[in-house]
């Protein structure tokens, strides 16, 4: 379970800093043009996309240097849990704007970052 854990956790962590990155430093209007499932990045503020992009980076940092650093450990379940809330709105908004595979590809990272957060509260915690 640990070996499982910490393999979902090193892809989430480098798929939430990709994409974390990319709304930090990409332009909102060239963001929308790379591609049909990146419109939606039209429907919010730079400032606001800037944010989401912090917090997945936090996240993503969040989900790997504790348990690395043997500081705080049980913060990568919180982070785990920050993404999978992240994760829940980011379906939602796939829901309303009528894109089912995005929200279904939305739902996959959902169901890991829940699966990691589980896992480390509960199944394999850092911490006796």
């Amino acid at each position: 379970m640990n070996t499982a854990l910490w393999i979902i956790t090193g892809l989430l962590a480098a798929v939430f800093l990709f994409s974390g990155f990319g709304k930090l430093f990409v332009p909102r209007e060239k963001m929308a043009g790379m591609a049909e499932a990146a419109r939606w990045v039209l429907d919010f503020e730079p400032g606001t996309l800037k944010a989401i992009g912090a917090l997945e980076v936090l996240g993503a940092v969040g989900l790997v240097l504790p348990a690395v650093l043997g500081i705080a450990p049980v913060l990568v379940p919180l982070a785990a849990t920050g993404l999978a809330l992240i994760m829940t709105g980011a379906m939602i908004l796939r829901i309303r704007r009528g894109e089912p595979k995005a929200a279904l590809g939305d739902g996959a990272y959902l169901a890991l970052t829940v699966f990691v957060a589980i896992g480390r509260f509960a199944l394999e915690p850092f911490t006796g």
